[in-house]
């Protein structure tokens, strides 16, 4: 048994120790976000974030990642409540066919949380290692963009310990 740690939420899988990560959590977990592309880690669909890390989950071996904290897009979000990054690519409609769209979302997640005042040269080479064909650069940038303007307001909200509203 591998223990995995997916979404804040503890997972036991019995699958060989070098099974990708990308396959138990399609098919063990039925987390769908991440997909398939190329199976090379050349086209990023397949992107999570390991301890915080964006990282090619069709290249990963789950006996690398047990104890370590793995984020899927399933996390950063719902439909009802999505989180900013997600929030921002509905707003800028950088959203086409969808297919990479995980992935980029997750690199783009990672480089916010590390550096939320990226420029827009940060973000092209964050999202350098991800194929997509849809066109949607533009609007991809500008939702990237618009989710760091945020993260960075939540960041500066003074917080009142005691305060009611």
């Amino acid at each position: 048994m591998i223990n995995l740690t997916v979404n804040g939420k503890a997972h036991q899988v019995d699958a060989d120790p070098m099974t990708p990560l990308l396959y138990v959590l399609r098919n063990d977990l039925q987390m769908s976000a991440a997909k398939f592309g190329c199976g090379l880690g050349q086209c990023g669909a397949c992107t999570v974030m390991i301890g915080g890390q964006a990282t090619f989950s069709c290249l990963t071996p789950i006996s690398t990642v047990e104890g370590r904290p793995i984020k899927t897009l399933e996390g950063l979000g719902t439909a009802d409540n999505p989180g900013p990054l997600q929030r921002a690519f509905i707003e800028e409609q950088a959203v086409q066919c969808g297919y990479c769209i995980p992935g980029i979302m997750m690199r783009a997640q990672a480089l916010l949380e590390k550096n939320p005042s990226a420029s827009d040269s940060d973000i092209r080479a964050a999202l350098q290692p991800h194929l997509c064909r849809c066109g949607t650069h533009a609007r991809i940038l500008k939702a990237v963009r618009r989710a760091a303007n945020v993260m960075r307001a939540a960041q500066t909200v003074p917080q009142t310990k005691g305060a009611t509203p």
